[in-house]
């Protein structure tokens, strides 16, 4: 399924049955520090089901932001804050992201413990990739559908459900 960035910024997509259904509003704050042929977030690009963004502007001042060094978990009363202002992920290395420790952010969600799927640290806890801390979070959050649809579109995506059951 591929999402325009019309349809994208509107919040929904029809289905065949031209059904609305709401789905997230997804953003990765993109440090450009990894192998862009490994990247998570600039595959879900591709497939227009996420922005990068490469700083959060006064708009996304309101968005839930995953950082593994918040106090709060992520949870399902976060669902309507996600619809009405997005979901941010962090893409950086881990050692920048110790670096983000400092920062105050006033949305900020950390995840349940998850076990990674992606090739690179597969059966490490808490070493998610992007997409598997988006789609954690979306799952969290009721986005069932929508989580799947992402981890699609990576042949070890199944993995992580079976994995994290």
């Amino acid at each position: 399924i591929l999402i325009s960035e019309k349809i994208f910024s509107k919040g929904y997509i029809m289905d065949d049955s031209n059904f609305n259904q709401i789905i997230p509003k997804l953003y990765c704050l993109h440090y450009n520090e990894c192998d862009p042929k490994k990247c998570t977030a600039l595959k879900l690009k591709k497939f227009n089901l996420l922005k990068i963004i490469n700083k959060t502007n006064r708009a996304l001042n309101k968005a839930i932001i995953l950082n593994p060094f918040s106090q709060k978990e992520i949870s399902l009363n976060d669902r309507e804050i996600i619809i009405k202002y997005g979901l941010i992920v962090i893409d950086c290395s881990w050692n920048k992201l110790i670096n983000l420790r400092r920062i105050n952010w006033k949305k900020g969600r950390k995840l349940p413990p998850f076990i990674a799927a992606n090739p690179t640290n597969y059966g490490k806890w808490e070493k998610l990739s992007s997409v598997e801390a988006l789609a954690a979070a979306l799952l969290i959050v009721k986005f069932d559908d929508y989580a799947r649809l992402l981890l699609s579109k990576f042949p070890w995506g199944n993995e992580f459900f079976k994995i994290n059951y």
